[in-house]
């Protein structure tokens, strides 16, 4: 798009970022980490002015692609006592704290490897993926990404039918960017 997606302005007040940690934070997130590459310290700055913090976390292999940034996010928040990550992708702002809170409900109630939005035979954001495959992740072909291994673990018990567009839309081109600005 010829820049960072984390730092479009999304409304008057709030970036694609910012509207994010804002939604998790709306949902009672305990702990919010964005994993930034590319322009990090841009988009760390952007966020000043937002009202919203999170911890920020570098990934130097940024290049590498976006599975990197999923292992460096998995890596950091691994520890004792964590029972599982929830993750999202920037491109995917809208998504309501309703959605994050009943991904985490869902998790909490089945304990399935996987969570995830769906409605039909999509799957959306965030995702909630438990610590019992966190290794599985770490050695995944970094070719196929975290997709191998979410697939192979989702289940109809992780699956949550959920109605919010915003939990399925990705905003990938300038565009799709150009039209969701100018509904809003």
């Amino acid at each position: 798009m010829g820049r960072p997606k984390a730092v479009l302005p999304l409304g008057a007040a709030d970036t694609f970022l910012s509207r994010i940690i804002r939604t998790f934070h709306d949902a009672a997130i305990d702990e919010v980490v964005v994993v930034v590459g590319h322009e990090a310290e841009a988009i760390a700055t952007s966020l000043a002015s937002t009202g919203v913090t999170a911890r920020f976390v570098e990934n130097p292999e940024y290049e590498s692609g976006q599975f990197s940034s999923l292992l460096k996010g998995i890596n950091t928040v691994d520890r004792p006592g964590v029972l599982a990550a929830l993750v999202t992708l920037v491109d995917v702002p809208l998504v309501t704290a309703a959605t994050i809170r009943a991904v985490v409900e869902q998790y909490r109630r089945t304990r399935a490897p996987i969570v995830r939005p769906t409605r039909g035979t999509e799957h959306g954001h965030p995702v909630m993926i438990d610590r019992s495959l966190f290794g599985e992740l770490r050695r995944a072909d970094p070719s196929s990404g975290a997709k191998q291994v979410v697939r192979a673990h989702a289940s109809a018990v992780g699956d949550l039918a959920i109605d919010d567009d915003g939990a399925f839309r990705d905003i990938d081109t300038d565009a799709e960017y150009q039209r969701l600005i100018s509904k809003r």
